[in-house]
C-alpha cells in the first residue's frame, strides 16, 4: 500500500543528492586456510560444502555440519 502522492516535483539535483548517499559497504572477510589454500569468508556464516562434480551436500559452521543443503 502505498502512501500520500506528491505534493509537487522534486528537481533533479535534490534526487539525485539524496540517492548519492546510500553507498555499498565492504563486506568484512575472514581469512583461513583450508587444505592448503587461502580461503576468504564472511564470519559467522555457515559455508556450503560441495563435492568434486560442484553438488551442494550440506551447510558446515566451525567444522560442523548444521544443515542439508
Amino acid at each position: 500500500m502505498a502512501g500520500n502522492p506528491p505534493k509537487r516535483k522534486v528537481s533533479r539535483s535534490n534526487t539525485r543528492s539524496r540517492r548519492a548517499q546510500w553507498k555499498a559497504e565492504v563486506p568484512t572477510l575472514v581469512k583461513t586456510v583450508e587444505n592448503g589454500k587461502v580461503v576468504y569468508s564472511r564470519p559467522h556464516q555457515a559455508k556450503v560444502v560441495t563435492d568434486s562434480q560442484g553438488t551442494e551436500l550440506f551447510l558446515e559452521y566451525k567444522g560442523r555440519k548444521v544443515a542439508d543443503a
